[in-house]
């Protein structure tokens, strides 16, 4: 007999999407609940000003899987990109901007012993971040002995490292927990250099340059650019929101199903299983699984309750780092920006505030006693110079990730959003003069505000930060680094889960894979 009850995955983000389509396609019935009126979660995009639309949260797409983009054939389902290879443009108040691709600086001036200097570095960290690549698929090994077969699985990381060669593996060892500050304060002389570098390792992260692993943050970062196989940073068309809707258009093909406005409120349980889900609305709908898209804290702790778990594994769980730093600004202008000293061919990169490392160290340091920085670091991108979808002829709208914006801001952020919101664009008129003239409207997403709209716990963009200790088999915690969790029948797919955060699909391909084997 077969059961008729679906799998019931918790949340319409891209992770629960892409488990979703993997898990139709192999026979099973699957039911999507999303709690929002869109599918998505942080992945989608919106009209936040009458005309002008923005990719709401995640802005740019680092590392679609291609494995996933090939096999649920997302092309198909209306997935296309306005720009791929986008270049890193390093502004700074006093020099001209650097242009960077890959390993090579196109435009800017850098001290001599800098271009090969950067060149090796770039070869370097980008053969360190394809051995994290290649992990991405593979479910995380267990910490016990589990037989010759698990202990041969949780061989390969060790055996991909060693066939580094002796002096890259000795490299990797040394370095990956290190910070990137010294790493590339013992490498380069260009301080925007550095500063565009370091960027990179803390982006959407609660951890300064100084801050250990972020040596780790910066390869996880690239892994993603690795394993997208020369797309490279890209802006899909239409916004981020195109990636969502092709992977739920590719699961429904499948045959799952997805209801919106469709909050959960309780996973249920039968005796010692998930047996299914109640929504807010007091609906209860009976599953043979339940999988949960949700953050894990959000998923253990609120929705199934520390009741159901061992002591010791809801204290790991509670211990979980989600504080988020990262906010969002639109802007919605009536004319493109002027960046001093930047071509108008390169309006449309990814550009980066964050002249030095010193100048993020002192971005950072407020955050840790509870206040935002009065002079944050910021990524921006206009992608409207790309798709002009997104804006009525002629404007444009601005995308900003800005840090440091910490989430338990002293005072509240419901006081404080208008004066961050003047801070960030007092640094913005600073590189780009007349920008405030031309601002038509202006949105600003505090980690609260994504907590709150997205059900993200501490509006951490990755759903816990990317260190060591929440890494591959110890991600999220031991006991739930499988995607199975200690409690039969409920499985995780989301970005708290290995590989990470990131608009990949991995987490959610791995854990349905997952669960048909398990299941049978």
């Amino acid at each position: 007999m077969t059961d008729s009850r679906p799998i019931v995955i918790i949340g319409g983000g891209h992770n629960g999407l892409v488990c979703a389509a993997y898990l139709a396609r192999a026979g099973r019935k699957v039911l999507v609940l999303e709690a929002a009126k869109r599918i998505g979660g942080a992945a989608t995009t919106r009209e936040f000003a009458p005309g002008f639309h923005v990719s709401a949260i995640a802005h740019l797409l680092y590392g679609l899987d291609p494995v996933v983009e090939k096999e649920l054939a997302l092309a198909t389902h209306g997935l296309s990109f306005a720009r791929s290879s986008m270049r890193t443009v390093a502004l700074a108040s006093s020099s001209a901007p650097l242009v960077l691709n890959g390993g090579v600086v196109e435009r800017g001036e850098l001290p001599s012993g800098d271009w090969t200097a950067l060149a090796a570095f770039d070869k370097r960290m980008r053969r360190f971040a394809s051995l994290l690549a290649r992990q991405h698929r593979r479910v995380p090994p267990r910490l016990a002995w589990l037989g010759w077969s698990a202990t041969l699985q949780a061989a390969r990381l060790p055996l991909d490292i060693r066939l580094l060669g002796r002096r890259d593996m000795r490299e990797f060892v040394r370095i990956a927990t290190m910070n990137l500050f010294d790493v590339l304060e013992d490498t380069f002389e260009s301080a925007q250099l550095k500063g565009a570098l370091a960027m990179d390792g803390v982006l959407g992260t609660s951890l300064g340059p100084r801050s250990g692993h972020t040596v780790l943050g910066l390869l996880h970062r690239w892994s993603g650019l690795v394993g997208a196989r020369g797309r490279g940073c890209a802006l899909p068309r239409g916004g981020l929101g195109a990636v969502s809707n092709a992977i739920a258009s590719a699961a429904e093909t499948a045959g799952a199903s997805i209801r919106l406005s469709s909050s959960v409120s309780a996973v249920l349980m039968d005796g010692d299983r998930a047996a299914g889900v109640r929504l807010e609305s007091g609906e209860e709908i009976a599953a043979s699984a339940v999988v949960s898209n949700a953050d894990p804290k959000s998923t253990f702790l609120e929705l199934l309750g520390a009741r159901h778990l061992e002591a010791e594994f809801a204290r790991r769980v509670n211990q979980l780092r989600t504080r988020g730093t990262a906010a969002k600004l639109h802007l919605a202008l009536s004319a493109l920006p002027a960046f001093r000293r930047l071509d108008a061919a390169h309006a449309g990169e990814r550009l980066l505030i964050a002249p030095d490392m010193n100048y993020i160290d002192l971005a950072f340091n407020p955050s840790k006693y509870g206040e935002y920085s009065e002079w944050p670091i910021i990524e921006i991108t206009v992608p409207s110079l790309h798709d002009l979808t997104l804006a009525p002829q002629g404007q444009h709208v601005l995308s900003a990730v800005v840090q440091y914006a910490p989430y338990d801001l002293a005072g509240g952020w419901d006081a404080s959003r208008d004066n961050f919101r003047e801070t960030i664009l007092n640094v913005l008129e600073e590189h780009a003069p007349g920008l405030r003239k031309s601002i038509i409207a202006a949105e600003l997403y505090t980690p609260l505000d994504i907590e709150r709209e997205f059900q993200i716990t501490g509006g951490h963009w990755h759903h816990g930060e990317i260190t060591l200790d929440q890494y591959l088999m110890l991600r999220p915690v031991p006991g739930a680094a499988q995607y199975a969790t200690p409690v039969n029948g409920l499985y995780l797919c989301g970005a708290g889960s290995h590989p990470g955060g990131g608009i990949s699909g991995v987490p959610g391909l791995n854990a349905a894979r997952r669960i048909i084997a398990m299941k049978g």
